[in-house]
């Protein structure tokens, strides 16, 4: 299946990283500022990271299978298990912890940001490492 697949701007790419950056900061610093003991601040932080890497495998999943590059049913499924879990988790967590509404917001919010930027950033790194890979030959734009 031919795709044409165009670079994403500067703006765009400069704008998930940001997105990317501030949530997953915002999230670790007011981790590191909970008045929390230490295993759930390391709970809190193992969320983030489970469900991070969740979110770009999914993303990564998604993109290989319209590309026609196999990906088998358990890994895909498995994929989709971790985000929809690391989310889970993440609200049960949020549901029994001793913090103010503002707090349990203010993380449940940096947290989805962080995932959804995770997305944008490594679609936007799988399109520019596509468009670097196309040889001359291939490019079909004018002047190329």
């Amino acid at each position: 299946m031919a795709q044409h697949i165009q670079r994403p701007t500067g703006a765009f790419i400069a704008a998930s990283w940001v997105a990317l950056l501030v949530g997953a900061a915002t999230y670790l610093v007011g981790l590191w500022n909970a008045q929390m003991q230490l295993n759930e601040k390391g709970y809190y932080f193992t969320i983030l990271m489970y469900g991070l890497f969740a979110a770009v495998s999914l993303q990564k999943s998604v993109r290989d299978r319209l590309q026609g590059i196999p990906v088998t049913a358990i890994y895909f499924s498995l994929c989709w298990i971790s985000l929809l879990l690391s989310l889970g988790l993440l609200g049960v967590g949020l549901w029994n912890a001793k913090l103010e509404y503002s707090e349990k917001g203010f993380y449940a919010m940096a947290f989805v940001l962080s995932l959804f930027a995770a997305v944008a950033v490594q679609k936007n790194v799988r399109d520019v490492e596509s468009m670097r890979s196309v040889r001359p030959s291939q490019d079909t734009r004018p002047g190329a």
